[in-house]
This record gives C-alpha cells, sequence and structure tokens, in this order.
C-alpha cells in the first residue's frame, strides 16, 4: 500500500510533492487618471492586468523558472509570492496554506520566515549604512530565531563562509565589495532565517559575465546542501537551460507553455516559446538562419482578445483573435495554451 501524505501536503498527477501551488492567480493595477481628470476630461478608468489567471505548480526540492520578455508580469510572480504584492484573485498556496488570503501581519510572520527573495541588483537591495554583519543578522533578530549576540555573530560568521566570504567580512559595508561579492551577500542574508523556498529575481542580470557562473553554481550548492525550493525569474534562456527542472513561458501575464526543461528546449511546442528559443546564438550552428521576434508587444492596458499572442503568431487563425485557448496537456510532457497546438496546424520544430 502506497503511504498517505502528510496532513497538508499537495501532491501532483506525477507523485511529486508541491511547495507552492498557484491557481487563477492575478493581479491588476489600477492605473487609471486622476478622479478629477476623469470627470472633466471624460477619461475611462484603466487597469493594467499584469498577471491574468495563472496556473503553476512548484516542486518541493525542485526548481522551477519563469521566463518571457520584459512586462510579461514574472517579476509580478515573484512579489505575490513573497508577500510583497496581494493578489487580486486567485488562490496562492504555500505549504498548504493559502497565504494570498492572510492579511494579519502575525499570521504572515511565520510563513514569510519561510521563503525569501534574492533581488536583481545588489547594489540597491543592501543597506549602505549599515555593516554586513548587521544586514545579515536582521533576519534572524525579527524573526526571533536568537537573542544571544555572540550566538547571532556565530551565525553571521557561518553563513558568510558558506556562500564563500569570510567571517571578518561581518565588519566591512556593501561598498567594499564587488558586484558577485555583494549578490552573495544578498545569499546568505537570504538564507539567515533558514528557508525552504527561494525567490530568485535576475539573480545575475547585473553582474559580469564572468561572475555569474560563480553565483549560479552556488545556488545549485546550496541547493543540494539545504533541500532548497527555487522559483528563478528571468529573461535569461541560457541561465534557465543550466538552473531549471521545469520552465513556464510568460506572455502578457499568462502562461503559454510549461514543461521540463529538456523537453523545452528539445521541442518547444508553443509558437512564441519558439521564436524565444530562435533568438539564442547557438555555437554549434553559428550560421543557422534564425528568425527574429516579430511585431512589438501589446500593451497590457489593452491586452488583443482571444490568444494574446495571436498579433505575432506566424499561424494564428481567426479562432486565436476570439478565443483563450486552455492550459493544457495536448499529448506532449508539460501543457500548452495554443490553439494552433490543438488543431495540428503547428510543423514540427525547425519545420
Amino acid at each position: 500500500m502506497s503511504e498517505e501524505p502528510r496532513p497538508g501536503v499537495i501532491l501532483a498527477d506525477d507523485g511529486t510533492e508541491v511547495l507552492v501551488r498557484l491557481r487563477g492567480l492575478t493581479k491588476h493595477f489600477d492605473v487609471s487618471p486622476p478622479l478629477l481628470a476623469r470627470l472633466l476630461e471624460g477619461k475611462r478608468r484603466r487597469v493594467l492586468k499584469a498577471v491574468d489567471g495563472l496556473d503553476l505548480d512548484i516542486a518541493r526540492g525542485r526548481t522551477t523558472a519563469l521566463v518571457g520578455e520584459s512586462g510579461c508580469g514574472k517579476s509580478t510572480v515573484a512579489r505575490m509570492l513573497v508577500t510583497l504584492y496581494e493578489p487580486t484573485a486567485g488562490d496562492l498556496v504555500f505549504e498548504g496554506s493559502d497565504i494570498g488570503r492572510l492579511r494579519d501581519r502575525r499570521a504572515l510572520a511565520p510563513i514569510r520566515r519561510r521563503m525569501q527573495m534574492i533581488f536583481q541588483d545588489p547594489f540597491a537591495s543592501l543597506n549602505p549604512r549599515w555593516r554586513v554583519g548587521r544586514i545579515i543578522a536582521e533576519p534572524i533578530r525579527a524573526h526571533g530565531l536568537m537573542d544571544d549576540a555572540g550566538a547571532i555573530r556565530r551565525r553571521v560568521s557561518e553563513l558568510l563562509e558558506h556562500v564563500g566570504l569570510r567571517a571578518h567580512d561581518a565588519d566591512r559595508f556593501p561598498h567594499e565589495f564587488s558586484g558577485g561579492q555583494r549578490q552573495r551577500l544578498s545569499i546568505a542574508r537570504a538564507l539567515a532565517s533558514s528557508p525552504h523556498f527561494l525567490v530568485c529575481d535576475e539573480p545575475t542580470s547585473a553582474l559580469d559575465v564572468s561572475v555569474q557562473a560563480q553565483i549560479l553554481n552556488l545556488l545549485r550548492d546550496l541547493q543540494r546542501e539545504l533541500g532548497l525550493t527555487y522559483l528563478v525569474i528571468t529573461h535569461d534562456l541560457a541561465v534557465v537551460r543550466f538552473m531549471a527542472d521545469t520552465i513556464g513561458v510568460m506572455y502578457l501575464g499568462r502562461l503559454c507553455e510549461v514543461a521540463p526543461a529538456d523537453a523545452l528546449f528539445a521541442r518547444p511546442r508553443h509558437p512564441y516559446t519558439r521564436l524565444l528559443i530562435e533568438t539564442v546564438p547557438d555555437l554549434r550552428a553559428p550560421d543557422r538562419d534564425r528568425k527574429p521576434m516579430a511585431g512589438e508587444v501589446p500593451s497590457p492596458l489593452d491586452p488583443p482578445p482571444g490568444c494574446a499572442f495571436h498579433t505575432r503568431c506566424p499561424w494564428a487563425a481567426a479562432r486565436c483573435a476570439r478565443e483563450r485557448p486552455a492550459l493544457l496537456p495536448h499529448g506532449g510532457p508539460g501543457a500548452v495554451a495554443c490553439h494552433a497546438v490543438e488543431e495540428g496546424r503547428l510543423p514540427a520544430p525547425g519545420g
């Protein structure tokens, strides 16, 4: 007989444990002109649909990545996950608790301890007036994990050494470190509360290429040692290919494809995924013709009806302009939201 899952544990269809489950997750921002301007000038209310009904499972101990062009809603998803933004609608379940509906700070405190965020810019995310030791110790004190000053100093030293820095670096200020070292400090701060889940928002985009691999290798090593679960937000497909077990491709606030990383790169199904991968240089075939990404991303203030990508899709049909496709398996690994895939209108990748 199979073992019953623990209370609060969510299992995916394939039996893997789900740490984070998003269902219908939505975030709309009211960007309307002031009331007086609307009354005098007859302007209407305007709503920015940053995230528009997102379904995603993040498996425990694995790395899930969200990719897409700037403005597709990736970072908004990240900020909702760590409770910096409140969802407009939908379910955001973390370790069995629907945190999207929690409003009380005391109820959120133990959840925030178990999830942390590594921000894009290590130059802006560290307080320049504080010494490194105080920066890293702040989550320990804020969550009441330790009271003894000596124990906190020892914990800070351990964290610094864990990310490849030295214990005496605790006495220095952030401006005395390089960009890669500052991102290591950000990682040490994120680990200070012993989290289960890290949201990495473009963790290497502000770093030199030579440093990026070091930070990515560090994140992978920490995941193996500590059993961490990652959500990586990025537009860099090279980072995704190196880090991710599962990839979600976003376009105008919606998921258009979710698949295991190997399957997505080997056989991308959604036209947008194909065009994204086409833009990546291939050293094995430098003379290969690559199709440029056609057209401009429509405004999220006025998204197209039906499939949001139909205005740029080479395989769009009349149905695509009027009916929003659902995210469904369609006979392959993962799921894809595309009428052309459903109807068999797409040629094989590369065709």
